[in-house]
């Protein structure tokens, strides 16, 4: 079988084959697996990319890999050379993780690089093509996704304390 595959369509245009990576944390229902699909599905489209597999961690925090078999799956196909996609999509920095280090979520972004699969971020304003300026915003909003949790969480507490106070 051919790596790529022409569009009945569009009879000269080479479609790439991608899988999709999703992941819901349970508080943050807008950013549901469904509503994630729907957005790289027309990204899909409009790219004239095949989606042929969908790897889904729901309801799993994007602070740790722990638990999160989906993206363990993934980087496990990556590294094995069994993907049978040259590209992942993924709705946007977040949602491949709000690791407290960035450099974990570089890591792992990295791993797909080196077995010559990309990952596209499809909702963000750049484009994931390793230029200087997409290198400088991506590790920001990888350090600003971090950032938000440890506010969450640390306004999370405080709610807690004050409800147990409360009684």
């Amino acid at each position: 079988m051919n790596k790529h595959t022409t569009n009945k369509y569009e009879p000269n245009s080479v479609i790439r084959r991608a899988a999709m990576y999703v992941r819901m944390s349970t508080d943050h229902q807008k950013y549901s697996t469904e509503n994630q699909e729907d957005a790289i599905r027309e990204y899909a489209v409009r790219n004239n990319i095949d989606i042929i597999k969908t790897y889904a961690d729901a309801g799993k925090s994007g602070l740790k890999m722990e638990g999160r078999d989906a993206l363990k799956q993934l980087i496990d196909d990556v590294q094995a050379g069994t993907a049978q996609f040259s590209m992942i999509l993924v709705l946007d920095v977040t949602r491949w993780g709000r690791f407290q280090n960035a450099d974990e979520s570089a890591y792992y972004e990295y791993i797909c690089f080196r077995a010559g699969v990309e990952v596209q971020y499809v909702a963000e304003q750049f484009e994931n093509d390793g230029s200087p300026v997409s290198t400088i915003v991506k590790g920001v909003k990888r350090a600003m996704a971090g950032e938000y949790s440890r506010e969450l969480s640390g306004k999370v507490f405080t709610g807690q304390c004050r409800l147990i106070e409360m009684g």
